[in-house]
């Protein structure tokens, strides 16, 4: 086992030993017990992690029955440092930066010790190597979103010549549907939701048609759309935008009560996404030659000190792209 020898045995997190506001329950600990690394894993030091809905979600207890014991350091996107390898890792080795979702399945025992700590662990296959051109904070900010975005449109076959409208289009996810839609498969045209103060920026990602929804209604437009990707939970509405014969794919709602499901005549793909280091590495190129872009929120990043903060911030559904936080040393 490759190791760097000055790895402490206990580090600092954020952590919560019950379910709750996650504003609320999360503790600053500086005394948390390094984890250990299994044979395919590595242990990264922790540069900077970005916060995704699933974190306060999980904390409030909707993942209970299928969660990690308690008490939790949350954290599912990282990007970091090798420091540490087991014995069955081919692809990285001590010094590498990395980056990844550090959680295969989302919903299912995920680790206890996430990203929002000085030191995390992942497997091997959910990571890859940091884009040359992406700091760490720029990278954290891509995981979690950038795959969702990718697969959700693999699910839907989406391919080029199809047209798209993206629900949501300034959020983490959906800053990423309308670059991988248009630079990646083609689409013969992207539209997108946002508000006022958001529009310039969905048109600098590649949207054709930025649409305000706080003027107008989407599903009630002329033109419809071989895909709709709703990633903010419209539902419905989303069907009264898709052609006959299209398709919307929604983020499944991650937790809590699922919702009915959709009659088997209506086309919706709910979709959740497997952590796959493999797609950040077939996505790199797009990433470094500059052509799919990382929105980070103005506010990004927030110091290791202030994760409460930003949590409260991230609920408020403000925030533009992704919310960071960077480790204080």
């Amino acid at each position: 086992m490759a190791t760097i020898s000055s790895i402490p045995s206990h580090i600092k997190a954020w952590v919560y030993s019950e379910y709750g506001n996650i504003e609320e329950i999360l503790k600053f600990d500086p005394n948390v017990a390094i984890p250990d690394i299994k044979d395919n894993q590595v242990l990264i030091k922790v540069v900077a992690a970005s916060l995704n809905p699933i974190d306060f979600k999980r904390a409030f207890g909707y993942l209970k029955n299928t969660d990690s014991p308690l008490p939790t350091v949350p954290g599912y996107d990282v990007a970091g440092v090798v420091v540490r390898v087991g014995s069955e890792v081919k692809r990285f080795k001590v010094g590498d930066e990395v980056y990844g979702d550090i959680n295969e399945h989302p919903l299912y025992n995920p680790k206890r010790i996430g990203s929002l700590a000085e030191y995390t662990v992942a497997e091997e296959k959910l990571l890859a190597h940091k884009p040359s051109n992406l700091s760490f904070i720029e990278a954290a900010a891509v995981p979690v979103a950038i795959i969702t975005a990718y697969q959700g449109l693999e699910s839907v076959e989406f391919s080029a010549s199809k047209s798209i409208l993206v629900l949501g289009g300034a959020g983490g996810v959906g800053t990423f549907v309308i670059q991988l839609a248009k630079h990646v498969f083609g689409a013969s045209k992207v539209a997108a939701t946002a508000s006022t103060a958001k529009l310039e920026l969905l048109r600098n990602l590649g949207a054709d048609s930025p649409i305000d929804y706080t003027k107008v209604k989407f599903e009630e437009l002329p033109e419809k759309f071989d895909i709709v990707y709703d990633a903010v939970g419209e539902g419905e509405k989303a069907l009264k935008a898709v052609k006959e014969g299209g398709k919307v794919v929604a983020i499944a709602p991650p937790l809590g009560s699922p919702p009915p499901a959709p009659p088997a005549t209506l086309p919706v793909d709910l979709f959740l996404l497997t952590s796959d280091g493999a797609v950040l590495e077939k996505l790199q190129p797009y990433l470094e030659s500059g052509k799919v872009k990382v929105v980070l929120d103005p506010k990004s990043p927030f110091p290791f000190s202030h994760t409460v903060e930003a949590f409260a911030y991230l609920k408020t559904n403000r925030a533009i792209g992704k919310v960071v936080i960077h480790q204080d040393s």
